[in-house]
């Protein structure tokens, strides 16, 4: 997130819920000029050249439509781990996928969300629709007491510049002295980077009467909120990442509200958040 425009890297796989997540990168592309990657996995080494021919003529068809011509690129592998690679070799600013909603989350739950969302060092965002309209005005941040959550904030931070974004953070009701203190912590470090950058930003508390995830889509769905910013969680213990129930149903949220899933970065600290280049 420096000065340097980074590219938007997109997953495509020749469906409509492709072309939803290019439409999404080139409302990013169009206010910073970030090159756009579309990307695909082939299946079979003997396919490659073909499905480069046929990417390559896309590229032409969609550089028509929306005026950016993506890069395309077709590698042999799997996307568990081809994305990421690929991702970390361009040094992309983000990941754009496009999925299927809960239908097809039998794909996008558990293992398979977690290999592809964690195969890179890159936030990716989930979308599964088309962009309501160019801006991300409204952002839910959902805050929870574990400390990986102060690294999303220099994202929003980010999302503001770009956009003038307003950020609505929602908290979860907490009884637990412990778990509550967890959430305050987060949340004054979360208002005091916001402070210091100038962002817009509200606070409420979630009801408490269903899942905190549940109630994030309520609220995000009662403001109209443009993206749902999350992240997934280190396990230091196993050393690899988790993701549980409230990151899988926020991914798959039937009002098909776009998610950018953040990776924690590996050994980061409370004292290493500078290291995200706020």
């Amino acid at each position: 997130m420096g000065n340097t425009v980074k590219p938007l890297m997109v997953p495509w796989d020749f469906t409509p819920v492709g072309e939803y997540a290019l439409e999404h990168a080139v409302k990013i592309a169009k206010i910073d000029g970030n090159p756009v990657y579309l990307v695909h996995i082939a299946r079979k080494k003997d396919e490659v050249t073909k499905l480069r021919a046929l990417l390559d003529a896309q590229a032409v068809e969609l550089f028509k439509k929306y005026s950016i011509k993506p890069h395309a690129v077709v590698r042999y592998g799997t996307i568990f781990s081809s994305l990421g690679e690929i991702a970390d070799e361009i040094d992309a600013e983000m990941v754009i996928m496009g999925t299927h909603g809960i239908r097809g989350m039998q794909k996008l739950t558990g293992s398979w969300a977690l290999k592809v969302i964690v195969s890179s060092k890159v936030p990716f965002v989930i979308v599964q629709s088309p962009p309501d309209n160019n801006r991300f005005k409204h952002i839910v941040l959902p805050i929870d007491f574990r400390r990986e959550d102060k690294e999303k904030v220099n994202w929003l931070v980010y999302l503001h510049k770009h956009f003038n974004s307003k950020i609505h953070i929602i908290k979860p009701q907490k009884s637990d002295k412990r778990l509550l203190k967890g959430v305050n912590t987060n949340i004054l470090f979360t208002k005091k980077i916001l402070d210091q950058k100038h962002v817009e930003y509200d606070i409420i508390t979630a009801p408490g009467k269903k899942s905190f995830a549940r109630e994030t889509i309520d609220y995000a769905i009662q403001i109209k909120a443009e993206i749902i910013v999350i992240m997934t969680t280190k396990n230091i213990g196993l050393a690899d990442y988790i993701m549980g129930a409230d990151e899988q149903y926020i991914i798959a949220n039937s009002a098909k509200i776009p998610v950018m899933c953040i990776n924690p970065r590996i050994g980061l600290t409370t004292g290493g958040f500078a290291a995200m280049g706020g």
